[in-house]
């Protein structure tokens, strides 16, 4: 690659050969050359004059893209659609007359968009699967491991180290939910004409609208859709655009809860992401271990939420039946937007398939606040000896409001079973206190809600997307 010219980072760093291809030119240009080809077969159908060896001749022709002469072509007319209808024709000199009959640029333009976004759409989809995959086994590991749980970003109750992973994968599974959506109701541009109304169309049938109508379904069958939009003006609603990108942003928005997460669980030393054997941590100091694969989820993921301000903008800013300042900013942010969110989920996908949890640590961090999250269980130990409720309140208030100044200002260990043991008015021996302080008792419903989680919602739709378990991601950096 030229060192002496801007690449993408998204190429060269981050998004999947796979998913660069999607919204590669040869892709585009075939795509094309396809739905030219889609066109004239239903045309033909219809009655109009073209020949099963001009179609034959369109079909051999598909797949080796003259490159060269559509972009010399283009130089001189400056015109992309036109300069490889040009290019198709030198090597279909049979056929080149009958090649975009009726058509208007957004013919080939809009519909390839949007074949290219429901292919995105699709591998975004089976990454999202091979994620929950992950965290599924994950969630079901640890499904019982006491934990602190936060509010605030204070200890405040206790959960699981699994039942925290159900919250990742819940919003990861709504977005899934919404990929699924957008799939389901994504339509073709269809066969419309210059401003929508079909007049080529009903100009070339003589003004059989029958024949226009089943022109167009029969190019939907042929591109493999079964919806087209309902009406149009010479592009389809870029609306359409903003709703595919919101799925991604809010795909964003998932993944760094995620990542942040693991990132401050890092800080906590409960929870690394998965760090290779010579991988190196800082250039300055060799001890540490940085979350910089989380680290670049957000990063990225900050970039995909923006991105979504593009489309946003182009679908308030159509004019009448359209205007061309949506195609420059279109084709860059929708195309980088998928990337991004392609290169989020590959990391996602290396992350949560090797996620490493210190027991010993998260052990030790619970015991340490279990005192004062158990005050409650320990009070009606003692009031069932004989205490009084009210005055044993009061006393433990004052007991963890002392125990908490020893932890912060002294930075001692949390004294407070001591400082019941010590006090009469609850009649307790240390045996008794810590027979109250078992970590499991604390977690609720925890692991039943993960098994539940997992066999409810999780579970049938792995099994609904065989062809997408399995799947591994090897970073580039």
């Amino acid at each position: 690659m030229p060192h002496n010219q801007y690449i993408s980072p998204f190429s060269t760093r981050y998004a999947s050969d796979e998913m660069q291809y999607i919204f590669s030119d040869d892709n585009k240009f075939r795509t094309w050359r396809r739905l030219w080809i889609a066109l004239a077969k239903a045309e033909q159908k219809q009655g109009l004059a073209i020949t099963d060896a001009q179609i034959a001749e369109l079909e051999a022709h598909k797949e080796d893209i003259n490159y060269a002469d559509a972009a010399a072509r283009e130089k001189l007319v400056r015109h992309d659609v036109m300069s490889h209808v040009y290019a198709y024709g030198l090597q279909c000199p049979t056929a080149k007359g009958i090649i975009h009959l009726g058509a208007t640029s957004c013919y080939v333009g809009d519909n390839t968009d949007v074949i290219i976004m429901q292919q995105g759409l699709q591998l975004v989809h089976k990454k999202l699967v091979g994620v929950l995959a992950n965290l599924a086994n994950f969630a079901e590991q640890y499904k019982a491991m006491p934990c602190l749980a936060y509010t605030h970003g204070q200890p405040a109750q206790l959960t699981t180290v699994g039942k925290r992973a159900t919250l990742w994968m819940n919003e990861l599974y709504m977005d899934l939910c919404e990929v699924e959506h957008q799939l389901s109701t994504l339509a073709l541009r269809g066969v419309k004409g210059t401003t929508g109304t079909q007049a080529s169309f009903m100009e070339l049938f003589g003004g059989d609208s029958a024949k226009v109508r089943a022109v167009e379904a029969d190019v939907c069958a042929q591109m493999g859709f079964d919806k087209v939009v309902p009406v149009c003006g010479q592009t389809y609603s870029r609306k359409v655009d903003y709703n595919v990108l919101s799925v991604l942003s809010g795909l964003g928005q998932s993944a760094m809860k995620l990542a942040t997460d693991i990132r401050l669980l890092a800080n906590f030393k409960e929870m690394e992401e998965p760090f290779e054997k010579n991988q190196i941590g800082s250039s300055a100091m060799p001890y540490k271990r940085n979350p910089m694969r989380c680290e670049r989820v957000c990063a990225l993921a900050r970039y995909l939420m923006v991105d979504v301000l593009n489309p946003a903008m182009t679908a308030g800013t159509q004019w009448f039946e359209r205007t061309l300042d949506d195609s420059a900013n279109k084709r860059i942010s929708m195309a980088e937007g998928f990337l991004a969110a392609d290169a989020i989920l590959n990391i996602l996908m290396n992350v949560s398939d090797g996620l490493v949890v210190y027991p010993k640590v998260v052990r030790a961090r619970v015991m340490a606040e279990l005192p004062f999250m158990a005050s409650e269980n320990i009070m009606m130990k003692a009031v069932k000896k004989g205490g009084d409720r009210q005055e044993l309140h009061e006393r433990l208030r004052e007991h963890a409001v002392a125990a908490a100044a020893v932890v912060k200002q002294e930075g001692k260990p949390n004294d407070m079973i001591a400082r019941v043991e010590a006090d009469p008015a609850f009649g307790l021996t240390r045996e008794e206190i810590e027979a109250e302080l078992t970590p499991e008792a604390f977690t609720g419903r925890s692991p039943e809600q993960v098994d539940e989680f997992l066999n409810e919602i999780i579970r049938p739709m792995l099994a609904a997307n065989p062809e997408a378990l399995g799947q591994k991601s090897e970073l580039s950096v």
